[in-house]
């Protein structure tokens, strides 16, 4: 079960690669500015998570009106999301949850990731959590099914569209 809404969100830091280099990304970065908008996602470069964030990073200008800070997450190295964000045009923040220590802390983590398929443990759950100004998960969804999108008209809703 994910982190509930009304919990902290714990301080996490993760990895992020640019052209600019390395950076340090704390998850709770834009607390006392404005709202977060975390994006757990299973795997880089994959149909759905690259559908998933294209769509999101089309819309970056409403989310950046909402002062949501939207950070993308997935347990991919930096190096391969700084790629993957190159190739496919993602707009946004990507943070490496390499050490899957952000998916434990969110309680996302999936140890069962298409079983009989690829059957790969320790990669998230595709999830969606609004961080409020006050550090307080405002809103929380994920799903055990790889291929569901995330419900985006909720989550503008949770962020105040």
């Amino acid at each position: 079960m994910a982190l509930s809404i009304g919990a902290m969100a714990p301080p996490v830091s993760l990895k992020s690669k640019t052209a600019a280099g390395l950076a340090d990304i704390e998850l709770t970065r834009n607390r006392g500015k404005g709202r977060t908008l975390l994006l757990f996602v299973p795997l880089a470069f994959t149909s759905v998570c690259t559908t998933e964030l294209c769509s999101i990073s089309e819309s970056i200008q409403a989310y950046n009106a909402l002062k949501a800070d939207v950070i993308g997450i997935s347990v991919d190295s930096p190096f391969a999301q700084e790629a993957w964000a190159e190739k496919a045009g993602i707009a946004f923040t990507l943070a490496s949850d390499f050490n899957r220590e952000a998916a434990a802390a969110y309680d996302v983590l999936d140890n069962h990731f298409l079983p009989g398929a690829l059957n790969y443990k320790g990669v998230a759950k595709r999830a969606a959590f609004v961080i409020g100004i006050d550090g307080r998960v405002e809103y929380a969804w994920s799903s055990d099914d790889p291929s569901q999108m995330p419900p985006i008209g909720q989550i503008r809703a949770a962020l105040g569209a």
